[in-house]
Order: C-alpha cells, then structure tokens, then sequence
C-alpha cells in the first residue's frame, strides 16, 4: 500500500493567490489554472483584461504538467529540438507555462498561466507553485 499527499482547498487558494499577486505586480493580465494529479480542475481565474482563449491554454499547460511530471518548457524545449512529433501527442501542450506542483516529491497538481510572453507565464507559474 501506498500513502501520499492530496492537494485540499487551501493549498489551491495558496497557490492561486501567489500566482495572481506575481502577475498583478507586473501588470500582467493572465489566467491561472490549477489542477490536481490527474489533470482535472480545481480553480481557474481569468484576470481582467486577459482573452478568453487564455482560459482554455492556462487549463492544458496544468494538465500536461499534472499528467507529464514535469514542466511545459520541457516539451517546448523537445519540439524546438527537433522532436516535432510531440505536437501530436494527445493530452499534452508544448506551450511554456506549466509547473508541477509538488510535496515531499510526489505531484501533487499542476498551475498552468496564461496571458503574456511564455517566460513571464511561466514566472507567474512558479511563483504559484512556490507558495505550495
């Protein structure tokens, strides 16, 4: 048997509002998704004046880093590589701005950002994660 750590209620709060407090501090308008370890939503929120399509990309980078252990980037990286076939992959975004979110080393949920360049998504998004 197996034990390990569940992302609950607060931990999600946590992790949006550092996420939100980082992107306000920029003036970025973003939207940030959190996910547990399987991909599936638990909070999403569309900054004011961020596009609407924004909500739908923030949701698969923490999908696909829930579900790919690992950072976007990571795959981004692949496919500038040369490894074009992983924009095929089912499930997964190549787009940077996606962080596992972990405890004690196990994924625990991802965040996926949104809205600007993908290096200032992806700041927001480990700013989030490091308030987990």
């Amino acid at each position: 048997m197996h034990s390990k750590s569940v992302i609950g209620q607060a931990e999600v709060t946590r992790v949006l509002t550092a996420a939100r407090q980082q992107a306000q501090a920029q003036q970025w308008n973003v939207t940030i998704a959190v996910v547990d370890d399987g991909g599936h939503p638990l909070a999403l929120e569309r900054l004011d004046g961020c596009a609407p399509a924004s909500a739908y990309i923030a949701m698969e980078k923490a999908r696909t880093a829930a579900l790919g252990r690992k950072e976007t980037r990571d795959y981004e990286e692949m496919v500038n590589g040369g490894r074009t076939a992983f924009v095929t992959a089912p499930l997964l975004t190549s787009l940077e701005g996606g962080v596992p979110l972990r405890v004690d080393g196990q994924v625990v949920g991802a965040i996926g950002v949104s809205g600007v360049k993908a290096e200032q998504d992806a700041q927001v998004a480990k700013a989030g994660a490091a308030a987990l």
